[in-house]
């Protein structure tokens, strides 16, 4: 068995879950999230709780027990508290500026980049911090990782989007001394 696979899902207050097939409906406070489980995984719902287990011990079941213990827990996570990301701004002239779902970036180039959310995504700006938020986790991951890929962090002066989190390690420059004159 999977030592994650066999922890069962605790629905917490508010959260409700619902089996059809295949398809599993979590609902809760902040939306409602699908998933299409594979046939190999079979999950059920007892006692305000979710249980996953397999089908058999084919080694897809055995490799997918796990991963679907884990997506379920954060659908259920998900509806309940949401996920949020925090991408900083910095350096001197690189701004942002929300217009609508619209992100518009002025970050050195010579033109301004746009950034359009996709559904079920909000993004707000909170001084030079974008912040990404919505129930799917993996959505969330996605859309910072694209915005944060327009401008990566450099390494000498630390300019660039960095997430909240991130610890950038800034290499030394050239030092320039003596280097003209010496063995001339």
């Amino acid at each position: 068995m999977s030592r994650l696979g066999k922890i069962p899902i605790k629905l917490p207050e508010g959260v409700r879950a619902e089996l059809a097939g295949n398809e599993l409906s979590v609902t809760g406070p902040l939306g409602t999230t699908t998933l299409s489980i594979t046939e190999v995984i079979v999950p059920s719902i007892e006692d305000s709780q979710i249980i996953v287990n397999r089908k058999d011990d084919t080694h897809m079941a055995k490799a997918q027990h796990g991963l679907w213990q884990r997506l379920i827990s954060n659908a259920v996570v998900g509806v309940k508290e949401g996920y949020v990301r925090r991408i900083e701004i910095k350096g001197v002239g690189m701004r942002a500026t929300l217009e609508g779902d619209a992100l518009t970036l002025n970050l050195g180039f010579s033109h301004p980049v746009r950034y359009t959310a996709p559904a079920g995504v909000t993004l707000k700006m909170e001084k030079n911090t974008i912040v990404i938020s919505s129930i799917d986790k993996q959505k969330v991951g996605e859309v910072a990782a694209s915005i944060r890929r327009l401008r990566p962090v450099e390494p000498y002066k630390g300019k660039g989007l960095r997430y909240s989190n991130e610890r950038v390690i800034l290499k030394p420059g050239k030092s320039g001394k003596g280097a003209a004159g010496k063995g001339a």
